[in-house]
């Protein structure tokens, strides 16, 4: 099997990216975004998804977060979709449901070739840790669009907007691993009546 492995790098007068990823990985971590709160969120990811990401990336952070959130998003989603590579013998779909004390999220993803982000999070406050909650969106969105997947996103419980994100994360690592992983009864098979993906 070859190793679903990617480097991506993106840079524009906004930031420059680098992103290198291991689909099969044991779940290793390495960022240096500047932005605190979102590299604890992507840690999540690969601790719960068992993909190891690195991640250099510089931006314009003396404006705001966004153009370095979006960009992240739209570099991740280029990697996913290059480490995947012919989608031959993978689940294709994959879901989550994750609690953390109150909080319940469910993540469900679909590696269908068709970009779409369905979001109902009802943050219950505008910003964590200095983090502006609105960037996930724009996170999200990246991603999907370059990683053409289809994914739907609910908190379905929260009253804390950390715990809120934080199980968003963690369900959205557990669905991509799920989804990622190899079916022994597809194998060399497209997991698609279209015989494409």
């Amino acid at each position: 099997m070859s190793p679903r492995t990617a480097q991506v790098e993106r840079n524009t007068l906004e930031t420059q990216i680098k992103v290198a990823i291991n689909l099969d990985g044991t779940g290793k971590a390495k960022f240096e975004t500047g932005i605190p709160f979102l590299e604890h969120m992507l840690d999540q990811i690969c601790r719960h998804g068992l993909i190891d990401i690195d991640v250099d990336a510089r931006g314009d952070l003396h404006i705001d977060d966004h153009h370095t959130v979006e960009d992240l998003g739209i570099t991740l989603g280029q990697a996913f979709n290059q480490a995947v590579g012919d989608k031959k013998g993978i689940r294709r779909y994959g879901h989550s449901y994750v609690p953390l004390d109150e909080a319940l999220s469910r993540v469900v993803i679909d590696f269908s070739g068709r970009p779409g982000l369905e979001m109902d999070v009802p943050f219950v406050k505008g910003s964590v840790g200095g983090f502006d909650t609105d960037l996930f969106f724009e996170f999200f969105q990246g991603f999907v669009n370059h990683a053409l997947v289809t994914l739907h996103i609910d908190n379905l419980k929260g009253k804390n907007a950390h715990h809120q994100i934080e199980t968003i994360f963690k369900a959205f690592g557990r669905a991509l691993r799920m989804a990622l992983e190899h079916d022994e009864r597809m194998a060399g098979m497209m997991p698609s009546t279209k015989g494409t993906l």
